[in-house]
């Protein structure tokens, strides 16, 4: 395993997985050695954050400190993880943890990715070079990864409900039938009452106790599923219960088959393993075509009188009522079929916003709490998402001195835990408030499209409904700029989303819409690379494959025969403590006179990456060669064909022809060396850096994704550049950051007006109707 979690008792490894491993001191480590069968120990003394290289690699940088050398000179040393190894490390690294790596290659800072020109000594370890590393620590952590295990694994075993028998403590998964939400006991505790079936249709009834509310189990609905540890069985009424123990714990996970596999619990130590995955999918396999879905969760649009059932929803306000009453206000974004029963508030202090709620009234109920539950409802904060279970309704006569009798729809919560009568309030994260948060969006714009009197007569008393999106304001699509601009077309008109997902491919529209979503998040991964002639796409390589690339190349001797040609002047030098590598430079001459150094190119042979960025800082442009049969020739296109400053021009592999370096005489002028002459007197066809993205666009009569593929036009940034200049990185996040502000909701976004195009694309024997952006760019004041 890539990583293995050594586990301490009072200090003590209970096993020693390095015995057959020969230790290494630090300040005996050398570049060039063999370190497949040694491993270097020490304390994790600092920890830098997660990077991604250009094609997604991750790399972990951390220091590591030898403890039995404290007073040597080398007594800390660098080491950098890539890859899946780097993510594995960065969930489990803690400063001060004692930390050994095995399996790793040795480099000083000259042929490292740095420009700082410090030279010390760094590892690099990654799982293709089969390298280990062994972490000490006092407890299971909470992580779960296939590549990473726990010697000693600690492996549980888990019992089938229908081999259970009084006395047994065990641990085991069951699928929720029923709970009651935590409530607060008789005595100091809080209590929890759940029911759990499992493949052998076997029923469990657990009483779970706890000091803590949130070390009960976060059961949200009928079919989640829990796992138990430490679970104590015993018989009353001859039926078997479960309950708590010393030691218990919990896990609760989402039952919908395809759901994500993410435990929810208050702990953070835990053990989650791949049986645990495979045990969670089985059981939801198992409950999808043995077990209804719970019908108890119900919309207000829905909801008929004399009902029980539960409502998941979002408390806009509340109110102390008497002592054995409070009331919520609350709302789904949907309308009750019946005139919701108001509570008279006037003499109560209502917390809240008064005239969101006022504005929202038609959409609103109010729901009174009684008894027990009013401690609970006390203390919930308002815009919280709730669960309300075992929700009660009734029709109430309202009786009104102008109109005829009226019937209006009562919600209570009555007091006591019979039939899970509770609250819950659910995090942010739970998939049911996503798609909550989607259907209220849509109606708080609705309810302020009618609140503005733009609702015509006939839809005045209609109810809203889940399928839209973002309002459609008339009056603010005239007034308000659009934050881009159109290059071209202006004489096309409008046409809304819904018209055109209708319509058959291809064509060109001009579009007026929100940016409700982006991909990529991490703006830096969409950089790309683009052929223009075969339309390729790749990933932008990071420093560490370039590194490994150019370091290949650098083990071969420069042919002294191909130096000091017509085309330039050459010298070579011997490096020291490097295993004596051979370095050549070539000083690409202009009408046989060398240039001043800004205006020179030079070609390299043998340097490492940190050697060509400091060449690359003094000289007009770079070129990495190595000797060929009878000419100097490019690396492979893997690595770039010329380097000026701080950008790399590459090449496309599979539409390049490459030809001798000696062609660079055919150009005329020797001091401007463009990327695209040079690449045309060598044969190359160059890639072009592009920023590849896909906008989720939404103008309240439809949603669809277009996809943007720019090089510099639509951001105004080059694509080129924003990988190593801070500055436009920034400009980037801002311009994304003004068009899907952060923290508020889509009615306060700007608009884009953008022209799209629409295309098939062809998968196997699938057609999929594609958008992409096109003449469109930022408006001036915000790029």
């Amino acid at each position: 395993m890539p990583l293995e979690l050594i586990k301490e008792v009072n200090g003590v490894p209970e096993v020693e997985p390095l015995n057959k491993l020969l230790k290494v001191d630090f300040r005996s480590l050398q570049p060039g050695c063999d370190y497949s069968k040694k491993y270097i120990q020490g304390k994790l003394s600092h920890i830098s954050s997660l990077t991604y290289g250009g094609n997604r690699t991750a790399i972990l940088k951390i220091g590591l400190q030898e403890q039995e050398n404290s007073n040597s000179e080398i007594n800390t040393i660098n080491v950098l993880f890539f890859g899946k190894l780097a993510k594995d490390c960065a969930k489990v690294f803690y400063e001060g943890d004692t930390i050994a790596v095995a399996g790793f290659i040795v480099f000083s800072s000259s042929s490292s990715t740095s420009r700082d020109g410090e030279h010390c000594l760094f590892l690099k370890a990654f799982e293709d070079l089969k390298s280990t590393v062994y972490v000490y620590v006092k407890s299971v952590i909470d992580i779960s990864t296939e590549s990473m295990s726990l010697v000693p694994a600690t492996r549980y075993v888990y019992t089938p409900l229908n081999e259970l028998k009084g006395g047994m403590i065990v641990n085991v998964y069951g699928v929720v039938k029923f709970f009651k939400p935590p409530y607060l006991s008789r005595g100091t505790d809080y209590c929890s009452v759940v029911t759990i079936v499992d493949q052998t249709n076997a029923k469990l009834t657990c009483l779970l106790f706890s000091r803590n509310y949130e070390a009960l189990p976060m059961i949200y609905k009928n079919g989640d599923i829990v796992r138990f540890h430490r679970l104590k069985i015993q018989v009353y009424k001859n039926e078997t219960q479960g309950i708590t123990s010393t030691g218990f714990a919990s896990l609760t996970f989402e039952g919908t088959l395809g759901a994500p596999v993410i435990p929810r619990t208050s702990s953070k130590c835990f053990n989650l393993a791949t049986e645990d995955h495979k045990m969670v999918e089985t059981l939801r396999a198992w409950a999808s075509t043995n077990i209804s879905p719970s019908s108890t969760l119900v919309k207000l649009c829905n909801v008929q009188p004399m009902q029980y059932f539960d409502l998941t929803c979002q408390l806009l306000g509340k109110a102390e009522v008497d002592g054995a009453s409070f009331l919520l206000k609350v709302w789904d974004g949907t309308r009750t079929p019946y005139p919701s029963w108001r509570v008279l508030t006037q003499d109560l202090v209502v917390y809240g916003d008064l005239s969101h709620i006022h504005r929202l009234q038609n959409l609103t109920i109010d729901i009174l709490v009684y008894d027990n539950h009013v401690q609970v409802a006390k203390s919930l904060k308002v815009g919280s998402f709730l669960r309300i279970y075992s929700l009660h309704t009734k029709l109430q006569s309202v009786n009104s001195e102008n109109q005829a009798t009226l019937l209006a729809l009562e919600f209570h919560l009555h007091g006591g835990t019979s039939y899970g009568r509770g609250i819950r309030v659910l995090p942010e994260s739970n998939c049911d408030v996503d798609q909550l948060k989607k259907v209220l969006e849509c109606a708080n714009l609705t309810a302020s499209q009618c609140s503005d009197g733009i609702c015509q007569s006939e839809y005045e008393d209609s109810y809203p409904t889940s399928s839209g999106s973002v309002s459609l304001y008339e009056v603010e699509r005239c007034q308000q700029l659009s934050a881009t601009i159109l290059t071209d077309h202006q004489y096309l008109e409008n046409t809304p989303l819904c018209a055109i997902l209708k319509q058959k491919t291809p064509q060109r529209y001009r579009i007026r819409a929100k940016l409700r979503s982006y991909k990529p998040r991490r703006l830096f991964q969409s950089v790309k690379l683009h052929c223009p002639k075969c339309h390729s796409l790749q990933e932008v390589p990071c420093e560490g494959d370039l590194d490994l690339i150019l370091q290949k190349d650098a083990t071969k001797t420069p042919d002294t025969k191909l130096q000091n040609t017509l085309l330039y002047d050459s010298k070579t030098w011997t490096t020291k403590n490097q295993g004596e590598r051979k370095v050549a430079i070539h000083f690409v001459k202009n009408n046989g006179i060398l240039p001043l150094s800004n205006d020179c190119l030079i070609l390299i042979e043998g340097g490492t990456l940190g050697e060509i960025y400091k060449l690359a800082n003094k000289f007009h442009s770079v070129i990495p060669v190595r000797s060929g049969q009878q000419d100097l020739e490019l690396l492979d296109l893997s690595a770039p064909f010329l380097i000026q400053g701080k950008i790399h021009h590459y090449g496309c592999k599979q539409c390049s022809s490459l030809r001798p370096i000696q062609n660079l005489n055919s150009l005329v002028d020797k001091t401007s060396w463009t990327p695209s002459s040079v690449a045309e007197v060598l044969g190359i066809v160059p890639l072009q850096h592009v920023f590849v993205m896909t906008f989720t666009l939404d103008d309240g009569t439809g949603v669809l994704e277009a996809y943007l593929m720019d090089s510099d036009e639509f951001f105004h940034i080059p694509a080129s550049e924003i990988l190593t200049n801070d500055d436009l990185q920034q400009s980037m996040e801002m311009i994304m950051d003004l068009f899907c502000p952060p923290g508020i909701k889509i009615d306060a976004y700007p608009w884009l007006e953008c022209f799209i195009k629409s295309y098939n694309v062809t998968s196997g024997t699938e057609q999929q109707i594609c958008y992409q952006i096109f003449d469109t760019t930022v408006a001036d004041d915000l790029s």
